[in-house]
């Protein structure tokens, strides 16, 4: 029983520490990105030794290919797209690597919420 507390609080902490990582890197892009970048780098370290997932509001915010922070408009470009299936397209203006992310469960509860 000790030992999942143990496990458990090392998690919680992880999360916190992860948080504190990506609120920082936000607060100091715009003076100093490769600082972002760092820091950015550490909190998936930090995922990665605690195996805790990265909330999803900050998962959507660095570049998966070189770890670079993004800030929509200066190193990032966001698109909607509906062909296929409806996504979001976030390309990372560092290395050019490109993100889709799906909205369909977004439009279905929408449609749900008019139907009522």
């Amino acid at each position: 029983m000790a030992k999942y507390n143990e496990k458990k609080e090392k998690r919680k902490i992880a999360k916190e520490r992860i948080n504190i990582l990506f609120s920082l890197a936000e607060r100091v892009f715009p003076y100093s990105p490769e600082l972002a970048k760092r820091y950015v780098e550490l909190a998936l370290l930090v995922q990665q030794k605690a195996t805790v997932r990265i909330p999803r509001k900050w998962k959507r915010r660095y570049c998966k290919k070189c770890h670079a922070f993004l800030v929509p408009g200066v190193n990032a470009r966001v698109r909607l797209r509906q062909k296929r299936m409806p996504h979001v397209v976030v390309k990372c203006l560092e290395c050019g690597h490109i993100m889709r992310y799906p909205y369909i469960k977004e439009i279905k509860k929408r449609r749900r919420k008019n139907i009522e």
